[in-house]
């Protein structure tokens, strides 16, 4: 294994670092904190690293002061935890002088080498010129071992699919958002925000052809499933895993009921239990590639009562499993508001007001408190969808005391009566919400 390790860091500091689309986010850099990258597996958490070890060398960082392991290299295979002191072993015997000058570890899908927290407590509190990158395709498995081990020390940055900013960088329309809105630069807008909705978010789908990014996506989801939930979790029922990620990707945005789920199943003679169900949806969210969206309610009753909504990740992937079709544009759409809410670190609810209305976003930042209602309506030329809309974000306005909402339509611009802004989502996905 040191043979390995001793060639894996000399080939990091001898080849060039791929040319990649700047992501918005940053890691936070604080001393004393371990930073945590996590996303669900293709987001581009790897490319991160590498442009946060680029802006590093721009900053004068020798490169020989920084180290990348990526734990999912086929030559890795047989590491152990043992072997993590054999890390620290080839490197400072082949520069002795760094453990005295500022030095960068980046360990790439951690996660999968078995009690590898305890190294870097270790290395937190014995190696003080050392700062530490780590990333991982889970949530809670991160999360918990991070705060059973690492007790606060560390900082999370999650990394999503392409935000729309994001999109346009990384197909040349525009590398900053625009700020004033001519007839050409809207219609660029239009155009790119329709392949965002069709394309979706995850890098290598990018410069696909349509037949080979659909197999690309849906290899994304078959790895999330043997990788991140039959292996990792050991689920040895496979079909009603499957059964389960179908339906709810059939139904973006739609609400989850396990009970009524499970009847389903049992109807078509697959086993599962409902505890197992449970499970399942709770790994697949834990890897990223679902989220589960509430009801508003204090009573917790109520809130066992009425199912919860769940999204997709992103809308490429939904369309690689959906007949596309106009029916789905709404769902679609929906999908795109709350990832862009959820990107920007937004807790979401969705609202059932007392007379009846429904709001699909009750969005709370919790660093600012900051509090949103967002309806999505694809084509406001639906009167009867659209006025629907409106009622049910005036309702919500009114019982929760909130002074505005938004509703993010496809092509729909206009402000209306008591404090409610229609706005296009090629515009409103420009800028953070709440921000205008």
């Amino acid at each position: 294994m040191k043979t390995i390790i001793a060639l894996l860091i000399d080939d990091f500091h001898e080849r060039q670092l791929p040319a990649l689309t700047r992501r918005s986010s940053r890691i936070p850099a604080v001393p004393g904190k371990v930073d945590v990258v996590i996303g669900m597996r293709r987001t581009g958490k790897t490319y991160f690293c590498f442009q946060t070890i680029n802006d590093l060398l721009a900053a004068g960082t020798p490169k020989e002061n920084i180290l990348y392991l990526n734990f999912e290299d086929d030559r890795l295979l047989d590491f152990r935890v043992e072997d993590f002191q054999t890390i620290l072993d080839v490197y400072f015997a082949r520069y002795p002088d760094h453990r005295t000058v500022p030095c960068y570890f980046f360990f790439d899908e951690i996660q999968r080498i078995g009690t590898w927290e305890m190294f870097i407590r270790r290395l937190l509190d014995t190696e003080n010129n050392i700062r530490i990158v780590l990333t991982g395709s889970s949530s809670k498995l991160l999360s918990r071992e991070i705060a059973t081990s690492l007790r606060g020390r560390s900082l999370a940055t999650e990394i999503f699919p392409y935000s729309f900013t994001e999109f346009l960088r990384a197909h040349g329309i525009f590398n900053s958002p625009p700020t004033q809105f001519g007839s050409r630069t809207v219609s660029r807008l239009r155009k790119a925000a329709g392949d965002y909705l069709a394309i979706g978010g995850f890098p290598e789908a990018q410069a696909l052809e349509r037949h080979h990014r659909i197999e690309v996506l849906q290899g994304y989801i078959d790895s999330v499933l043997l990788r991140d939930i039959i292996e990792r979790h050991s689920v040895s029922n496979v079909v009603a895993l499957k059964h389960l990620v179908s339906h709810i990707m059939n139904t973006p945005g739609g609400r989850f009921s396990v009970n009524k789920f499970y009847n389903s199943l049992k109807s078509m003679s697959v086993r599962c239990t409902k505890n197992n169900l449970y499970e399942y949806l709770d790994h697949l969210m834990d890897a990223y590639l679902f989220y589960r969206v509430p009801i508003h309610t204090r009573s917790e009753k109520s809130r066992m009562l009425n199912p919860a909504k769940v999204y997709t990740i992103d809308t490429g992937l939904l369309n690689a499993i959906l007949f596309r079709n106009a029916a789905n544009q709404g769902p679609l759409l929906e999908t795109l508001v709350f990832m862009h809410l959820r990107r920007h670190g937004f807790t979401m609810e969705y609202v059932a007001t007392k007379d009846g209305f429904e709001t699909d976003f009750l969005a709370r930042h919790p660093l600012t408190g900051e509090r949103l209602l967002t309806q999505a309506c694809f084509d406001m030329a639906d009167t009867k969808t659209f006025n629907r809309e409106v009622r049910g974000l005036q309702s919500a306005m009114q019982e929760l005391s909130i002074g505005s909402g938004t509703i993010v339509t496809w092509d729909a611009e206009t402000e209306l009566e008591g404090n409610i802004t229609v706005i296009p989502a090629w515009k409103w996905l420009l800028a953070a919400p709440g921000t205008g």
